[in-house]
């Protein structure tokens, strides 16, 4: 069982999920998700950083 939340961890975070919405789908804390992705070598987004697949942000108005 616990493999395959790693293995749908590892899956999801790579198509653009965050931490927190991983923590949330697989009722895990917010830090074990960072260390499932941690224990198997997955490099984490910056924090903040744009969601993959996500559309540029529209320029200001003027």
């Amino acid at each position: 069982m616990q493999a395959q939340v790693e293995r749908f961890v590892i899956e999801q975070y790579a198509s653009g999920r965050s931490l927190r919405e991983l923590a949330e789908l697989t009722d895990r804390s917010f830090s074990a998700v960072r260390k499932i992705l941690d224990r198997h070598g997955v490099r984490r987004r910056g924090v903040g950083a744009a969601r993959l697949g996500a559309e540029p942000p529209a320029p200001p108005a003027r």
